[in-house]
């Protein structure tokens, strides 16, 4: 048997290594899903890597900064498409990176990208936005400079000042649409959404008794749309309730051809 002395000395050797690999260990924790590895089924949506990039737009276009949650490819799962975010007036692109819904359709296999409008966030005004041609215009630009064919358009409350002009004239680009309580819906009308033929979520919260019933009252003329209805949540639903709203939108992406 060793000596009380000897003892002690192994303990505190073993105490010391213990020590160095609580140390060493993170890094390689924390390395172990770089690009290119798989991760764990029950990770999803924690893995991936934000990226925030600044675009400069084509022929002289205003350069448009977006967010981005990816592990791999820059592109879908095959058969779902890319979705392009929009923001409302007292947010950005940082709002869909904070609540996690880019990180959770990344997880999902779905390529997730929100932008900074003109004069939000990092993306510096712009004159072409100032009607709603140059609106059309600049998400035309958008969706070329991020290699988007048809995505799905979410927009919210202020956004909806791009999103439905883009909408009504150029519908076929669009895989689908989540209109949540646009503002302009007044701006068209009855006759210009039948004519839509793009499949459309429309949601917003039911506590929301002014812009949300305004748009459901509008666009439910369009011939290809859903109603989802988030319980206790206001305006900003998604802010309000974000796993029902997590959940809404993950239903109407799955059910799209």
């Amino acid at each position: 048997m060793l000596p009380a002395r000897s003892r002690l000395g192994l303990l505190l050797l073993g105490a010391l290594l213990a020590l160095v690999l609580y140390v060493l260990l993170p890094a390689t924790r924390h390395g172990q899903h770089s690009a290119g590895a798989r991760p764990e089924e029950g990770e999803r949506g924690r893995w991936a890597a934000n990226a925030t990039v600044r675009r400069g737009m084509a022929a002289g276009e205003p350069p448009v900064f977006y967010r981005e949650v990816s592990s791999g490819p820059r592109a879908s799962s095959p058969g779902r498409p890319d979705v392009l975010f929009l923001h409302g007036q007292a947010f950005t692109s940082k709002t869909w990176e904070a609540l996690g819904t880019l990180a959770l359709l990344a997880g999902e296999g779905y390529r997730a990208v929100a932008i900074d409008l003109p004069g939000y966030g990092d993306s510096p005004p712009a004159e072409m936005v100032a009607s709603a041609q140059g609106r059309v215009a600049f998400l035309d630009h958008v969706l070329q400079e991020l290699g988007m064919q048809r995505p799905v358009l979410v927009s919210p409350s202020m956004s909806g000042r791009f999103a439905l002009p883009f909408l009504l004239a150029r519908g076929d680009r669009l895989a689908g649409f989540v209109p949540i309580a646009p503002v302009g819906t007044k701006d068209y009308t009855a006759e210009q959404y039948q004519q839509v033929q793009t499949p459309t979520l429309i949601l917003y919260g039911d506590r929301d008794k002014h812009l949300g019933l305004q748009a459901l009252q509008s666009l439910q003329h369009l011939p290809r749309h859903r109603v989802a209805v988030v319980p206790d949540a206001g305006h900003a639903c998604y802010l309000d309730k974000p796993e029902d709203f997590h959940r809404a939108l993950l239903g109407f992406l799955h059910q799209l051809k």
